[in-house]
């Protein structure tokens, strides 16, 4: 039988995905033959799609918006982390079946490390979003060891239902929705880390947070790494604070896919250089 071989991150939308530059590079660092394709996939359409790649011998995909809960009930496994979080955005074929993994969560955590030399143990974080890369990072952050996890969302529903998920696994998780300036400065005052989990700043779009309620102290992250500075981190910064952008995510969430692909070793900075590349380029 054809040995499997190459990989591919299926999204919609998907074009503007800058995961092949940054896989390809890493290929012919450790000298794999393989290529990382992009391919839009419907959320109506990823049943027949994982269906393709495992007949074709692929390795394995990533899974981007809006796949990552819908790939759920698809696996033959999941990893406790993608159980946990109820996302996936790293599939493996085998011939014991189709595996789901989350690699975003850990990947966010060791983007924190490369950034600051920090980790979030012990640590009070408010996250914006409740979507699958929400949900990764706030379980991640509470196997972390972080004492306090406020979640926001836009409908408060899928807030309160990921703490509730939270509180279910015996985590601390608890949802809020600050009506004014002067409740988010309440809420921040006492917060370590804030983590924007949203989309909230992809298309120029102002701070989803007052930049008076920003204290100085505080640690300020966002998933999106292009643009590289989002509203957010721009009047984050302009206060004093700490902040961190998605790249290091990318990377290192990438790096563990390929390294759950490959059984090697993945060159983080290889990636990281690949995608800073393909960033100047755009």
């Amino acid at each position: 039988m054809m040995p499997r071989a190459h990989a591919a991150v299926f999204g919609d939308p998907v074009a503007h995905s800058l995961s092949p530059a940054m896989h390809q590079a890493a290929y012919r660092a450790m000298g794999l033959p393989w290529r990382y394709l992009k391919i839009r996939v419907p959320r109506g359409d990823l049943a027949a799609a994982l269906r393709m790649a495992d007949a074709a011998r692929l390795r394995g995909v990533n899974l981007t918006i809006p796949l990552k809960e819908a790939a759920l009930p698809l696996m033959d496994r999941l990893t406790p982390a993608a159980r946990r979080a109820g996302a996936v955005n790293t599939v493996t074929f085998g011939d014991g079946g189709v595996e789901g993994h989350s690699t975003d969560g850990e990947g966010f955590i060791r983007s924190l490390a490369d950034a600051w030399r920090w980790q979030p143990r012990g640590a009070r974080v408010v996250l914006l979003g409740a979507g699958g890369a929400a949900r990764s990072v706030a379980f991640a952050l509470a196997a972390a060891g972080a004492r306090r996890l406020v979640i926001m969302n836009r409908t408060s529903a899928r807030a309160q239902e990921l703490a509730a998920r939270l509180r279910a696994a015996g985590e601390p998780g608890t949802a809020a929705t600050p009506a004014d300036a002067a409740a988010w400065r309440t809420l921040l005052a006492g917060t370590d880390l804030l983590v924007n989990a949203t989309s909230l700043g992809l298309h120029g779009e102002p701070s989803p947070v007052p930049a008076a309620a920003l204290p100085r102290a505080l640690r300020v992250a966002d998933l999106i790494y292009n643009p590289p500075s989002t509203a957010l981190l721009r009047v984050a910064r302009a206060r004093g604070c700490r902040i961190v952008n998605g790249e290091g995510m990318l990377v290192h969430q990438g790096a563990l896919s390929l390294e759950r692909w490959s059984g090697g070793r993945a060159p983080a900075e290889v990636m990281r250089r690949a995608l800073r590349l393909e960033l100047s380029r755009r």
